[in-house]
């Protein structure tokens, strides 16, 4: 309807009975600031018609209840891996079935993936160790015990060849030999450590929940190289980049952000507003997406634009506490572990329904 009253009033300012009656400026003055609406309502409008980007796709219901944490995907072998209370569950991301498991630890966390040695390795945070596993059989090959305790988040630095486990309780990270198995170095790192993520280059980047801060690890000499403060970024949890602009992103649980940080000086450049409870952050460098999963049943959606420009552009509704998560960059789904809770205990219910354990698939429309 508007856009025909604007066509409708175009026709009678341009018809003979008025034209000589109105001069040029005066249709300039009465037409542009209508024609300028108009684009602006045909630019809201599609903005609104992309605001869905992604839905959901299928869930995937996992044996045993307890804990989880981490996933993290082969894509050599597209294979995704959940962390679930003493084991972690292997999904096949062909059939988006359930093939298998590695089993007998304590307490999961993380898992690294490193293919050129066929190796995938757990932290498995209560018995002080990282499992060491076949990433085609899962069977178990080894068990390294770490001087350091609390391991949590894990991640391989292709630099280096070397597994850094991040222990929480010891404010500190191991290093682990990737080919003769064993913890070759530790690092002091200042705080207790998060989630990491190495560029690939010589540097790793680790946030340090508590004190609001990032460190810079050289991964030449395995030594925390700058400290980065991250104001106005507080509890900082999911880490990722984007190597082409030299950007780091990281989710932010007091504040309800995530803050885009430049890698080169550690300025915070933006902060937007994401859900509650937030863990994860991932990027797809192929779209231009980032994703931080919250625990207040959101996925928020962050469109990068360029370097320094980023726009909230979705808000997907997911499940109560499904905060961590694994991007696939191959069918750009992303997928988010949770069990179900009883609710009628509260609205900050922890009371899991036993056999509930899911991981839930979204996928980009």
């Amino acid at each position: 309807m508007f856009f025909y009253n604007l066509f409708i009033y175009c026709l009678q300012l341009n018809s003979p009975n008025h034209l000589h009656l109105i001069k040029i400026n005066t249709v300039k003055k009465h037409l542009l600031p209508l024609l300028l609406l108009a684009l602006s309502f045909a630019g809201n409008s599609a903005l609104k018609a992309q605001s869905t980007l992604y839905t959901f796709d299928k869930s995937i219901a996992l044996p045993g209840d307890g804990g989880y944490d981490y996933l993290s995907i082969d894509l050599v072998n597209r294979h995704l891996f959940v962390s679930h209370g003493t084991s972690v569950n292997v999904i096949d991301l062909k059939t988006e079935t359930v093939m298998g498991s590695i089993d007998n630890m304590q307490g999961v966390h993380g898992i690294a993936i490193a293919n050129e040695v066929n190796k995938g390795f757990i932290t498995d945070g209560k018995n002080n160790a990282v499992v060491v596993f076949d990433l085609l059989t899962f069977k178990t090959i080894a068990t390294i015990p770490l001087s350091l305790k609390g391991p949590d988040g894990i991640i391989y630095d292709p630099y280096s060849k070397k597994v850094l486990a991040f222990c929480g309780d010891a404010d500190g990270c191991s290093v682990i030999d990737i080919k003769e198995l064993k913890e070759s170095a530790t690092i002091q790192l200042g705080g207790g450590p998060e989630f990491a993520v190495s560029d690939g280059k010589g540097l790793v980047y680790n946030n340090l929940e508590d004190k609001n801060s990032m460190v810079v690890i050289d991964s030449k000499t395995m030594k925390v190289k700058a400290t980065y403060p991250l104001a106005p970024c507080g509890k900082p949890t999911g880490i990722t980049l984007d190597p082409v602009t030299n950007r780091i992103f990281t989710s932010c649980r007091d504040n309800k952000g995530m803050s885009v940080v430049d890698a080169s000086t550690g300025k915070v450049i933006t902060t937007l507003a994401i859900g509650a409870g937030v863990d994860a952050v991932v990027f797809d460098a192929a779209t231009k997406l980032i994703f931080c999963s919250n625990a207040d049943a959101t996925t928020t959606i962050i469109k990068q634009n360029s370097a320094d420009d980023y726009q909230v552009v979705q808000t997907l509704t997911t499940q109560y506490r499904a905060k961590t998560m694994a991007l696939d960059p191959v069918t750009h789904k992303i997928y988010l572990s949770a069990p179900k809770f009883d609710l009628t205990a509260g609205a900050n219910s922890r009371k899991v329904l036993p056999g509930s354990f899911t991981v839930y698939v979204y996928k980009m429309n």
